[in-house]
């Protein structure tokens, strides 16, 4: 009897491999397409305009600083694999005014053609306590990590549902999966990103639209460098579990996942843990994906616990440490 039961999911599984690539979506040929990278003069935005470039994309790099555009065009080029490829830069505030946005999302189709695939990576990150925190800082990260994605997508997707086709990636992080000390204002605004992503997928899948929620880990990037200086000890510690990553591998990662389609995408084995745990009612783009987080969840969540003891422990011992340094001061005083 057990040995027929082993034999049927054996089978059944077998089942789910044969026929999920017929549910698949249909791989973004990269050479000849538009891809628009906001947030593309540095760190991941840039590498994944670099990944793109050596695909032979013709790419419209976005971000506010002129300067780091020019310069980011200038790396890009390097890479091209024929000589009509155009690298096309424009200066703007993603964030401010959906007017102007729109304006520069029609720019770069007169020039390049119709977007073909979206990345919207445009962010900045702040850390520290909740009650240290500026309230304006709230009201900004959700403005530039948020709003900074919903204009340039809300720009293109009238395009994309007339031309049956796209990609759009939000690029969010594994802050937006897991709430972490010090990052009240930062995971909130990466969070959203998640729900815009899944109402959104729901709403342009008839269409052959896809969207990819890509959750990079700590990446060696100027805004992780920035970050850095103002981490509370308890974030720094915490974020040291976990190695730190190229931003090349990471780009090259969410390039993968969004030409083929896939609705999440994760670095590495603690990201792909992360990704099935809070799977939820995310879309899935293959029964085989599905599958595998019903069979992984009770083993994850295992591991999860021992994580999030371990971070309530460096907590404790930090808040221990901080009380004898003050008792420390005052007996001196």
């Amino acid at each position: 009897m057990l040995l027929l039961a082993a034999a049927f999911i054996v089978a059944f599984v077998l089942l789910l491999y044969m026929v999920s690539p017929l549910i698949s979506p249909k791989p973004l040929a990269l050479p000849g397409a538009h891809v628009v990278v906001t947030g593309g003069s540095s760190g991941i935005g840039k590498c994944i305009a670099i990944e793109c470039y050596k695909q032979g994309a013709f790419i419209t790099l976005v971000a506010r600083d002129e300067n780091k555009l020019l310069q980011a065009k200038k790396e890009i080029e390097k890479h091209s694999i024929n000589d009509k490829q155009v690298v096309l830069c424009i200066s703007v505030d993603v964030s401010q005014d959906y007017g102007q946005v729109e304006n520069v999302i029609k720019q770069a189709q007169e020039k390049l053609g119709p977007v073909d695939m979206l990345v919207n990576c445009a962010g900045i990150s702040v850390s520290g306590k909740f009650e240290d925190l500026e309230i304006n800082y709230f009201e900004r990260l959700m403005n530039i990590n948020y709003l900074g994605s919903v204009y340039p997508s809300r720009a293109v997707i009238t395009t994309m549902k007339e031309r049956r086709m796209g990609r759009i990636v939000f690029v969010s992080s594994q802050a937006g999966q897991l709430g972490l000390f010090g990052f009240t204002a930062y995971s909130s605004s990466k969070f959203a990103l998640r729900g815009l992503a899944e109402a959104l997928q729901m709403e342009v899948k008839p269409y052959n639209i896809y969207i990819t929620i890509a959750y990079p880990p700590d990446t060696d990037t100027p805004g992780f460098a920035e970050e850095k200086k103002t981490k509370p000890l308890e974030t720094q510690l915490i974020s040291e579990t976990s190695s730190l990553c190229k931003p090349e591998q990471v780009a090259k990662q969410i390039v993968k996942d969004a030409t083929q389609g896939n609705f999440n995408s994760s670095i590495g084995s603690d990201g792909y843990m992360l990704s099935s745990l809070t799977c939820g009612m995310s879309p899935v783009t293959s029964i085989t994906e599905g599958l595998q987080q019903i069979v992984t969840m009770g083993l994850f969540r295992t591991i999860a616990l021992f994580y999030l003891g371990s971070f309530d422990s460096i907590i404790r011992r930090c808040m221990i440490q901080r009380a004898k340094s003050e008792e420390t001061v005052d007996k001196t005083a």
